[in-house]
């Protein structure tokens, strides 16, 4: 486990992200809003965290769905995972959509998705004309079946 830290700043009302158990890799965050809010099916918005990051050079923070909202209440994030640069400084935001089959009424505080912090790896891209070859090949999607 890789120990890194983030400077935070925090203009909301919330807590700040925090892991849930020992061995949890993302933070819960919550919604940083006045009042309920309720997305209708088939909807998707912006919810405000109230939060800032300085993230080191060479990580990246990943926003990702719940898995019991999502299970639960279908609530996800439209482009899981939201990615947040290092050289970013604005407010983060979650953008939920609800998939499942009835309105979701997000409340202020709720835990709203997770947030996982990570390094990540600059590519220097080879030019080639030919890729070596695998077992695997081209197989695509579902090529290997059902089992």
């Amino acid at each position: 486990m890789d120990e890194v830290t983030v400077k935070i700043v925090n203009k909301g009302k919330q807590p700040l992200p925090e892991y849930a158990t020992l061995g949890a890799a993302g933070m819960d965050v919550r919604a940083n809003i006045d009042e309920p809010y309720t997305l209708a099916v088939g909807a998707r918005t912006l919810v405000p965290t109230g939060l800032y990051v300085e993230l080191p050079r060479g990580y990246e923070l990943q926003l990702r769905p719940r898995s019991g909202l999502a299970l639960r209440n279908g609530i996800t994030l439209v482009n899981s995972p939201g990615t947040v640069d290092a050289d970013y400084r604005g407010e983060i935001g979650v953008i939920v959509a609800n998939m499942g089959s009835e309105p979701f009424v997000i409340n202020p505080g709720e835990r709203i998705c997770q947030m996982v912090v990570t390094r990540y790896s600059h590519v220097t891209w080879e030019l080639g004309e030919t890729l070596d070859d695998t077992a695997r090949g081209d197989g695509g999607f579902g090529h290997t079946g059902l089992k």
